[in-house]
């Protein structure tokens, strides 16, 4: 298959382009390098089935030739990002992901859209289930951004009922691993770095609200199946183990060894207190439940966080 990424050179977007490729698929990705990077996909440079398209999907997309697949990850998807990128996020949702319908139309393209678990606000109901409709605050600051992915959904069901495009639309819970920046400002690299520096540990509010994190591969493989299932409603992909970030940040200091302390600030506004997928419709649609366990993720991607400390320090 000959197939496009937006997004591709992000943390997401590379790790699809290596799974892609590995399959001997032709892979164009798109980025603007606004929050992924070129480093991400450079060993992929010299291969003729890669090709690398410097581009702001919010802008008219071309691209020449067929394509099979149009898949849209492009987006800022860390609340230091979107609170810094407040109307490029809103315009990437909005424009970025029309843009990327359209040419999938003209190309008779099927279309993925990684879309969040954002889409769920601060939850009422938990676990979260694809059926729920969420609790968000369109005027907050993190707004921005669910507003934006609860958008790129209704879009995208609008044009599978309306042009019949074969549409797939993910879900995304919090997911780690290597190439997440180091200043994503997510809570795994952030904790991950601090610690490697013996710096205190910054949890928000007492540490009780949940997160439920899954490893890299666990979620590409759950995208993967989802594209050779003809399923057009959201799938939630993540890991149901749910954690306090508390108990998080003390898992943190015991893998990286550090003498770390916790340091306590003001919770943000609108930061949920809940996050746990349902993933019963993955595991009946697709088959999937995350495999890779928390401390065998958090192992290999602490391992990538040193080495990148080393280079840094390396180079300076």
């Amino acid at each position: 298959m000959r197939i496009l990424i937006t997004g591709g050179a992000g943390f997401i977007g590379s790790h699809m382009t290596d799974r892609l490729m590995s399959e001997g698929h032709q892979v164009v990705a798109m980025d603007n390098l606004v929050t992924g990077g070129i480093a991400n996909i450079e060993h992929h440079r010299s291969n003729p089935n890669f090709e690398f398209i410097h581009h702001d999907v919010s802008n008219h997309i071309h691209v020449q030739g067929r394509l099979d697949w149009v898949l849209n990850f492009a987006s800022p998807a860390s609340p230091i990002d979107y609170l810094q990128l407040p109307i490029q996020t809103l315009k990437v949702g909005a424009l970025g992901t029309h843009n990327a319908l359209g040419l999938a139309k003209a190309k008779g393209a099927n279309f993925l859209l990684t879309s969040t678990s954002e889409v769920y606000g601060d939850p009422l109901v938990h676990p979260q289930h694809e059926d729920y409709w969420g609790n968000v605050n369109p005027i907050g600051p993190r707004g921005v951004y669910d507003e934006a992915k609860r958008y790129a959904e209704a879009l995208s069901m609008a044009y599978h009922r309306t042009h019949g495009i074969d549409v797939r639309i993910v879900r995304i819970f919090n997911t780690y691993g290597p190439r997440n920046r180091v200043n994503d400002g997510r809570v795994v690299p952030t904790f991950i770095n601090q610690a490697l520096r013996n710096e205190p540990l910054t949890v928000f509010g007492e540490g009780n609200q949940t997160r439920s994190f899954q490893y890299v591969d666990d979620l590409i493989d759950g995208i993967r199946r989802l594209m050779d299932v003809p399923f057009n409603k959201p799938v939630n992909i993540g890991n149901p183990n749910e954690m306090t970030i508390l108990q998080f940040a003390e898992l943190i200091i015991r893998l990286t060894g550090s003498s770390s302390p916790i340091e306590f600030r003001p919770l943000p506004e609108d930061d949920p207190k809940t996050r746990k997928p349902d993933i019963t419709r993955a595991k009946s649609v697709l088959g999937w439940e995350p495999r890779v366990p928390v401390q065998e993720g958090l192992e290999k991607t602490i391992d990538w966080y040193r080495r990148v400390q080393a280079h840094d320090r390396g180079n300076s």
